[in-house]
């Protein structure tokens, strides 16, 4: 009979505990009236009243609980849209320096790769030897015809002298009366002169032909002269020499590759090539900034060029950003960066805020706990922010988050969340 009581006691034991478990799911009564018929005490204060739990009931049915949302508020920031490019480094103009006279081998190298040159600096010499020798044979021959003028000018005087004297003599024979002077005599006379005649003319040609050998000699050192000064190598341009070829005891033939290469004033440039739709929306001097290879932060640089032409292949057009000079830039290295197409001042919200249709861009706007879905006009947009051109002025309250489930005149419980840190935003573009 005892062992049968222990049973009873532990059995209700086990229902009482399943009981409290699940209370939640039971009336507070009905556990009462279950133990007041099992003889055992009920504790009064473990369970409200019907009345009050009535009421609390009545109350919960009357302000049932919003759904929390998330909110931020839209807040001033500058925004700066900017677009990504890469390409590889070149000059904006190489001069190509070669050899001006074939034949001559190089003798001496006066720069090397990388060096700072100016106009007219002496680069390289040829060997001018076998010039030398052809300008001292000129030197004769120039002096050959000074004696040939000397003496052709000799010789009309003296031809001039003779000339003067047949000419008296024949005036005076013809003076004389025909019985004192015989027609023989006249006509020795008349002959004398022309041969003076004939002898002065001779005369005046040999100065001729002596004066013209020496204009052709003198035309003959000109040449010569511009050849020897051909024999020294030298800049058209102030720059940077960015390859040299050149080697000691070659043989320099202007049909060849340029013995040097010089980067006009050190101008350097990055070529990129970015998509046709994007040309439209570059100008000259748009600002970029540039991340050179083995350089600690990015240089500046302005859009220089814009290319006419698209590849109808690639469908890319070229651009061309020139770099300071200070710039450390290789020319052929790689290097990227972008160019800063717009830069302003707006109104805000983060990115997941925006709601992207087919009629347009919208956002959930909070206003008395309610939800508003308002059409904008959206700017600079990246992942983290966008720019709210329209629709939306600074310090409105919208949904964080945009969610589908949301409408207008929606009741909701919104929670205020921080506002991305951070007053500047760029967008990288795709």
């Amino acid at each position: 009979m005892r062992r049968r009581s222990s049973w009873t006691l532990s059995g209700v034991a086990i229902l009482l505990a399943a009981i409290s478990g699940f209370g939640y799911l039971m009336p507070c009564a009905a556990p009462g009236a279950f133990l007041h018929r099992l003889g055992l005490p009920l504790d009064r204060a473990a369970c409200p009243s019907p009345v009050s739990a009535s009421a609390a009931s009545d109350k919960g049915a009357s302000l049932p609980l919003a759904p929390a949302v998330t909110v931020v508020k839209s807040a001033a920031h500058d925004f700066v849209d900017r677009f990504f490019v890469s390409g590889t480094l070149v000059p904006r103009d190489e001069a190509m320096v070669g050899a001006q006279i074939d034949g001559l081998r190089i003798v001496e190298l006066l720069a090397e790769d990388g060096d700072h040159v100016d106009k007219g600096q002496v680069l390289a010499r040829l060997d001018r030897s076998q010039l030398d020798a052809l300008v001292a044979q000129n030197d004769a021959a120039l002096a050959r015809a000074d004696a040939a003028i000397a003496q052709a000018t000799s010789q009309i005087g003296q031809f001039d002298a003779s000339l003067a004297q047949a000419q008296a003599e024949l005036d005076r024979a013809r003076k004389l009366d025909v019985q004192i002077v015989t027609q023989a005599t006249l006509d020795q006379k008349i002959a004398a002169f022309r041969t003076a005649q004939s002898l002065l003319a001779a005369g005046k040609s040999a100065l001729a032909v002596a004066e013209a050998d020496k204009a052709s000699r003198a035309a003959e050192r000109r040449e010569l002269m511009v050849r020897i000064d051909r024999t020294e190598v030298r800049a058209p341009v102030a720059g940077i020499v960015s390859r040299r070829t050149a080697r000691l005891g070659a043989v320099a033939l202007s049909a060849s590759d340029a013995l040097f290469r010089i980067v006009t004033d050190g101008a350097v440039e990055l070529e990129a090539e970015i998509p046709e739709q994007w040309l439209a929306r570059l100008t000259l001097g748009m600002p970029s900034k540039i991340a050179l290879p083995g350089v600690e932060g990015e240089v500046g640089g302005n859009v220089r060029l814009i290319s006419e032409e698209v590849d109808k292949a690639t469908r890319l057009g070229k651009v061309r950003i020139a770099l300071p000079r200070e710039a450390q830039a290789r020319i052929g290295s790689f290097a990227s960066g972008v160019v800063i197409i717009a830069r302003r001042s707006g109104v805000g919200v983060p990115t997941s805020a925006v709601t992207r249709g087919e009629d347009g861009d919208f956002v959930q706007v909070v206003a008395d706990d309610r939800v508003e879905q308002r059409k904008i006009v959206t700017g600079i947009t990246n992942a983290r922010l966008t720019e709210i051109r329209e629709g939306l002025v600074e310090s409105e309250t919208v949904v964080a988050r945009a969610a589908a489930f949301l409408r207008s005149g929606d009741h909701v419980r919104p929670i205020v969340s921080a506002a991305p840190n951070g007053k500047k935003v760029e967008e990288a573009a795709r």
